[in-house]
């Protein structure tokens, strides 16, 4: 009764006028912000990571090829599938009433002090196994690709769900003010789509949603005034723009008209802050042979150069997306060609990350939307592996994760997730887990209910978490 009537006596405006103290909080925030990259954080725990580097391989790459050995499938190659393990399940591409079992091509080794056992596929990788977590127990709800993908980066098959990246710059800010919290990169040949979903907001306020940086041109869009245009004509522009949108915003008070008004002054940030980054030509010669990186090219090797020079600058999450994994056909020499164009990025990568101080607060994660089949899809040199949801690998390193383990197993044939199963949801809950979140409490009120990122159920994977 008491703020009804004095809102029938006071406007605003008045309001405002006549609060100084309330005036001065709002001062002291901005101020904090200014310093701290943002308030908006959510932790519920000590944190161990402060951000993620997603190296995801889109299509799905073969586990019983990279980090699965199974020698069963050595030893029964060519033989007919057992009936029980593929009794009632679709697959997307094979055809066979009766599939045939396929063996791995490469060989495995332990590696590393930890020992664990990696294909020749990833020579580079076994050198750094020991600050991996090798989880082999994986599965999802999907075969297909789109609603997979969909479910590993928002955690629904579902359009509209805001991607993981989305829902951490939400929760957790940025430690930049010049640079998006939530970054892609994408590089791999064009066999399958990308969809923008992937790293969309969804029903999160729209600045969180994800940036490209291009691997050619503009690292992004419109980074550069037009011919004509001078950096203090822009800044009049926006200045313009920016009085424009603060009257209609306080006759309507839409948060959207807010969130226009900082990212137009986020991209004129970025016409300074970007460049300067993305010119990998700047590191030293050394460091550009370490990754296996060539300036001007488009490849993972200069993503993952990119990425560490993102996390020195505090960007929450970056995500690197190589296509072409999708080895229905010609798995021997597909899967060859994408290991050989990662493997030495990806080990270059997690070693500076340790070498600078920074793989204890970067959590690296690595994998696909699902493995494929231990089956053979096809005959002979051109036979590949069809999609595989129901037991695959991921690889967990850095921030919060105890390294140089094995977590979990498939059964003798990789077909099915057997011991200490990891559902994508208990992935999601425990990478939150490491960045101080308690995924239940970590929620977003929408359509009259409180969504979450683990919104059906999910368990942190303690023995991961170091």
């Amino acid at each position: 009764m008491i703020m009804d009537s004095l809102s029938k006596q006071v406007t605003r405006r008045q309001l405002l006028a006549r609060a100084p103290l309330a005036l001065g909080s709002v001062a002291l925030a901005s101020l904090c912000r200014a310093e701290q990259g943002d308030l908006t954080s959510v932790r519920h725990l000590a944190p161990r990571a402060k951000r993620v580097i997603y190296l995801f391989m889109s299509g799905g790459p073969s586990h019983v090829d990279t980090f699965d050995p199974k020698p069963t499938l050595a030893e029964r190659h060519g033989q007919e599938m057992p009936p029980k393990l593929i009794k009632n399940h679709e697959f997307a591409m094979i055809k066979e009433a009766r599939p045939k079992v396929k063996g791995s091509p490469w060989t495995f080794q332990p590696r590393g002090q930890s020992g664990t056992e990696v294909s020749e596929l990833f020579p580079h990788v076994g050198k750094v196994v020991d600050e991996i977590a090798v989880v082999r127990s994986l599965h999802t709800d999907s075969f297909n690709h789109d609603p997979a993908v969909m479910f590993m980066n928002t955690g629904s098959v579902r359009f509209g769900r805001p991607a993981m990246g989305s829902w951490l710059s939400y929760g957790l800010g940025s430690e930049n003010s010049d640079l998006p919290s939530f970054i892609v990169l994408v590089s791999g040949q064009n066999r399958q789509p990308l969809l923008d979903s992937y790293w969309g907001a969804g029903f999160l306020p729209s600045k969180h949603q994800g940036t490209t940086f291009r691997t050619s041109g503009d690292p992004v869009l419109h980074i550069t005034n037009p011919p004509g245009v001078s950096r203090s004509e822009r800044r009049r522009q926006l200045d313009l723009l920016k009085w424009m949108n603060q009257r209609r915003h306080d006759a309507v008070n839409d948060p959207e008209i807010s969130t226009r008004i900082a990212q137009y002054e986020l991209a004129y940030r970025m016409q300074v802050a970007v460049p300067e980054l993305t010119d990998i030509s700047s590191e030293p010669e050394s460091v550009r042979q370490f990754y296996g990186a060539e300036p001007g090219k488009a490849s993972f090797a200069n993503n993952c150069l990119l990425a560490r020079k993102l996390a020195e600058r505090g960007v929450r999450f970056i995500q690197l997306y190589d296509k072409g994994w999708d080895s229905h056909g010609s798995i021997r020499k597909e899967h060859a060609i994408r290991c050989k164009s990662v493997d030495q990025g990806i080990s270059a990568l997690l070693t500076d990350l340790r070498q600078r101080g920074l793989l204890d607060d970067t959590l690296v994660v690595w994998g696909g939307e699902f493995g494929r089949t231990p089956m053979s899809q096809g005959r002979g040199e051109g036979a590949g592996r069809d999609h595989h949801p129901h037991g695959f690998t991921m690889w967990l390193a850095g921030g919060g994760i105890r390294p140089g383990i094995v977590h979990g197993a498939t059964d003798e044939f990789g077909y099915f997730a057997a011991e200490d199963k990891v559902h994508v949801h208990d992935l999601h809950a425990t990478l939150l887990h490491c960045l101080g979140m308690r995924h239940k409490d970590f929620t977003f009120h929408h359509q009259g209910r409180d969504f979450r990122l683990t919104d059906e159920f999910g368990t942190v994977v303690s023995p991961l978490l170091g």
